[in-house]
């Protein structure tokens, strides 16, 4: 037997206005203005301009003297959470909500040049090879990834020939053909690993002088005491000076190790265009935001109007129902649209002006040992919205101030505890170890245990493995690997 059951629950949404807002704020503000071209290209009643001093009312009528029960009617003609319902949200959907992955990004200041991929095979067309060899090269050339190298085992590319191409070949007629690629520009490109990618290089080089020769000799012999700097072992086995060494480390050093990223990938080079501006006016932090942020738009004042001529006409026409009902959702979607931009400015500023209150000594000194330890919560708790929000405008977001551009992200850094019991940001501790790590003889880098120590004399209570952390998020490498002739 069925059994009827009566159950209540409490749910959270979030309104097509919330939706619309959280998109906007993530939006950075080099791609801002390109959003709001489009929002006006498909939206006739949103237009530019500063905004009129009447009030925009969705009806149409800028009167103060309409009476309620004219309102009720109106909205007892167009329901708005039907007409809602019946259209998936047509009233708040937007052109160009979210990224769509198969878009072509058009809008981004860009310019690329000749690819990577575009260069080898013009290369390519200048080799004398035969049909068959020019099949396998395209392959090898296929294969090439975005620093240069070709990873993949040569046995596999050999299957691939055999599979798709239909040919059967073997290693020595692939490694023939790699060779012939290999002489490509850049020196270097289509190696198979670094070692290859340094012998390419060198090999390429017109003045073959008695240096690059002993390089050549100890990339190809001497190449793990070479990466391991073992320098008294490769002085003792190719029975060379120090000075000599010297003068082969900085050939090799001038290398390029990723060939490929001479090139092109074909990709857009996005312009970095800072969200907010900051200076320094006597003593004082003036904070503003970038100009396109702040973009003038307003409701169209004919379609105000035409709202109000709809209605008024015969309620019963059906025509006149849909049109009132495009015109209302047109309406709608222009106000939800500028509420939304003007919720953003509002967020963007509360946010950085928090940053700044929190990271003033910083601004105003431009010291990185000036910051202060802060999290997202911080900022958060300070202008009473949720983390999240915070979060979406510190990871698409960046300040210009009189030296540099900085990402809001960088003022964010946990918390450490010195002798003295005082709070200091990670990234002051960081800047310690550099500073340390500048300053050490390199002929003798200390290990992260001598850095700890000398970490601690100066006041920063911290663990050597905190210190390996640090050093590996700095790049820096180890005490081994930092030694100097």
């Amino acid at each position: 037997m069925q059994k009827l059951s009566l159950t209540q629950s409490l749910s959270q949404k979030l309104s097509p206005q919330q939706i619309q807002f959280i998109k906007l704020l993530q939006v950075p503000t080099v791609e801002l203005e390109s959003r709001i071209e489009k929002e006006l290209e498909v939206n006739p009643a949103l237009e530019e301009g500063p905004e009129e001093t009447e009030s925009l009312d969705p009806y149409g009528d800028t009167s103060s003297e309409r009476g309620v029960e004219e309102k009720e009617n109106k909205q007892e003609d167009i329901n708005l959470d039907e007409y809602l319902r019946h259209d998936d949200y047509a009233g708040y959907k937007m052109y160009g909500d979210g990224r769509d992955p198969n878009a072509e990004d058009k809008e981004t200041p860009v310019v690329a040049g000749e690819s990577m991929m575009d260069s080898l095979n013009n290369q390519l067309s200048y080799l004398r090879l035969n049909e068959r060899q020019l099949v396998i090269a395209k392959q090898l050339i296929g294969s090439i990834e975005g620093d240069g190298y070709i990873r993949r085992d040569l046995g596999a590319l050999i299957n691939d020939l055999a599979f798709s191409q239909y040919i059967e070949t073997d290693i020595d007629e692939v490694e023939e053909v790699l060779r012939k690629v290999q002489t490509f520009e850049p020196a270097g490109i289509a190696a198979r690993d670094l070692q290859e990618c340094l012998l390419l290089q060198l090999e390429r080089k017109t003045e073959l002088n008695e240096d690059v020769g002993i390089a050549i000799q100890i990339i190809e012999s001497q190449f793990e005491e070479f990466t391991k700097k073992h320098y008294k072992k490769i002085i003792n086995n190719l029975s060379i000076t120090e000075e000599v060494l010297k003068e082969i480390i900085n050939t090799i050093t001038r290398l390029n190790p990723k060939p490929g990223n001479s090139l092109g990938t074909g990709g857009r080079i996005q312009y970095l265009m800072p969200d907010y501006l900051l200076r320094i006016e006597n003593g004082e932090i003036i904070l503003t935001l970038n100009a396109r942020n702040a973009p003038e738009l307003r409701v169209s004042r004919g379609y105000l109007d035409m709202m109000d001529t709809y209605s008024k006409s015969d309620k019963k026409d059906k025509k006149a129902k849909e049109a009132v009902t495009f015109v209302k959702q047109k309406l709608d979607a222009a106000k939800w649209f500028i509420d939304a931009i003007r919720q953003r400015q509002h967020t963007l500023l509360n946010t950085m002006n928090a940053i700044v209150d929190i990271q003033r000594e910083f601004f105003l000194e431009e010291d990185e040992s000036k910051l202060r330890p802060m999290i997202l919560k911080d900022i958060a708790e300070k202008i009473k919205m949720d983390i999240s929000t915070v979060s979406r405008v510190a990871s698409s977001k960046s300040v210009q101030t009189e030296y540099a551009i900085y990402p809001l992200k960088y003022f964010f850094s946990e918390s450490i505890s010195t002798e003295s019991g005082e709070e200091v940001s990670s990234r002051e501790v960081k800047h310690a170890l550099k500073i340390i790590i500048d300053a050490e003889n390199k002929r003798k880098p200390l290990s992260d245990l001598k850095i700890c120590a000398e970490l601690k004399e100066k006041g920063y209570n911290i663990a050597r493995r905190t210190v390996a952390k640090y050093r590996e998020m700095l790049n820096l490498p180890v005490a081994r690997l930092r030694k100097e002739l």
